[in-house]
């Protein structure tokens, strides 16, 4: 895997950060150059150019300006937008409550057509029940000091993942072992989670494997990570939610689901994974 999660953002960083110098270098200028005619300090255009601090829409416009390429600052600051689009603190995206970030979801998971789902965690989303999605989704507000409409939230999440009973989308879904034991909700809650993960299981267009305790390792665990087609990952850190889009990047996280998936049980042994955490819970 690349050294950070958030890698393809700050790749998407240092190439903005490569147009800015490129354009100086048309120019002829120098970094002081630039900053004289943009009335800032020298330090700033080291920066900018280094990819230490990303640029203000107003710093791109007045970057062009400085190196008379005016009809390259539109382009230039879709790009910036998309850079820190990759990198998004849970507090911004969470800050209006969880249940609208569900529902922001909606068209990404209908057009996609294929998903991979590796969870280290917790029961990936698209298989979870209402109860244990609420009680996920208030642990999480709790934590991040949101404002907690996780019941909301959580049926948000339950009416996304019709899509798993629809034709047209196959899923792949991962899980470690160690999900089926970590318990949100009362023990009825969770044992009713596991149940519903045996009653998904046959269905044509999921695939679940697990991953046992036991299972010689071949690659190591990663962060949650969810792939769309082969043209994203989402990726989810404690902090912040990565979107991986650089197409090298998306190859890896594909053979390292590829490494997972080797690891993971299926069909009757997975079941009987399921069904010794259903015991523990019921013992």
């Amino acid at each position: 895997m690349s050294s950070s999660p958030s890698s393809s953002a700050q790749a998407a960083r240092e190439a903005l950060a490569a147009r800015l110098r490129e354009l100086r270098l048309d120019a002829g200028l120098s970094g002081r150059d630039v900053a004289a005619r943009c009335d800032w300090h020298p330090a700033k255009s080291s920066r900018l150019e280094n990819a230490r601090t990303g640029p203000s829409d107003d710093d791109i416009r007045a970057w062009c300006r400085a190196c008379g390429a005016e009809d390259q600052a539109a382009d230039l600051i879709a790009a910036s937008h998309t850079a820190e689009s990759m990198y998004v603190q849970w507090r911004r995206l969470q800050r209006t409550g969880l249940r609208r970030l569900q529902e922001s979801y909606v068209p990404l998971y209908e057009r996609t057509r294929h998903f991979r789902v590796y969870s280290s965690r917790v029961v990936p989303g698209v298989l979870q029940t209402e109860e244990y999605a609420r009680a996920l989704l208030a642990t999480i507000a709790g934590f991040r000091q949101l404002p907690d409409d996780s019941a909301e939230a959580a049926s948000a999440r339950v009416a996304r993942s019709h899509v798993i009973r629809e034709g047209g989308h196959s899923f792949a879904l991962l899980m470690e072992e160690d999900v089926l034991y970590y318990r949100y909700g009362d023990a009825r809650a969770m044992s009713a989670q596991l149940g519903y993960l045996l009653s998904v299981m046959p269905l044509p267009s999921v695939s679940l494997g697990i991953i046992p305790r036991a299972a010689p390792r071949r690659m190591w665990g990663q962060e949650t990570f969810t792939m769309f087609d082969d043209q994203r990952v989402h990726v989810e850190l404690l902090t912040a939610k990565v979107t991986v889009t650089q197409p090298s990047d998306v190859v890896t996280y594909a053979r390292a689901f590829a490494e997972l998936s080797k690891m993971a049980v299926h069909g009757s042994e997975a079941r009987a994974l399921v069904a010794a955490a259903i015991g523990v819970l019921e013992g």
